[in-house]
């Protein structure tokens, strides 16, 4: 049976009525349901903001110690940031860190988003067992990172840092 058979026909409508964007919110802070049923809201958070930002604010000298897990003695330490550059979320960090009386060239990344920096040694500094090829890893940005031995035999250190100006602005914490 079809319209030909003496069927009424129904024309159909599409989009006969408009759809409202009233429900559509622009980009901002949102409330949504966390577990248990708390309610918060949704930060908004640009890492490539803060990289830029901590390219500004970053302390350039800070000064602390690194203790071997080891025999090795501990050394005054003192890092001096010479170049910061951001590279999307990342923070492109080159200079050089004093452990006692020995100067070692550093180059490193730095995480905007987590405050987690790879900072590597361009040489040895034999007197505390820190060898090629090893790196510092921080989660806490330059305040306290652990020294990653490139071999097993090392069982590493801890190396923690304080900006040396006290003018400087605080690097916050996680976001």
């Amino acid at each position: 049976m079809g319209p030909l058979d003496g069927d009424t026909v129904i024309p159909l409508l599409l989009a006969a009525v408009p759809l409202t964007t009233e429900a559509i919110a622009p980009s901002q802070s949102t409330p949504y349901e966390e577990n248990f049923g708390m309610a918060a809201t949704v930060r908004q958070f640009d890492p490539v903001a803060r990289a830029a930002q901590l390219v500004q604010e970053l302390p350039r000298i800070w000064s602390g110690s690194y203790t071997p897990f080891g025999p090795a003695q501990a050394a005054s330490a003192r890092l001096t940031l010479s170049s910061l550059r951001a590279l999307g979320q990342m923070v492109d960090v080159r200079g050089e860190i004093t452990l006692g009386s020995s100067t070692i060239p550093v180059q490193g990344n730095l995480n905007a988003a987590s405050d987690q920096l790879d900072l590597l040694l361009l040489g040895e500094y034999p007197s505390a067992d820190l060898q090629d090829g090893g790196s510092f890893a921080g989660l806490q940005g330059f305040t306290l990172s652990g020294w990653s031995a490139p071999r097993l035999t090392n069982p590493g250190g801890q190396l923690v840092m304080t900006p040396e100006t006290s003018a400087a602005p605080a690097i916050r914490g996680l976001w």
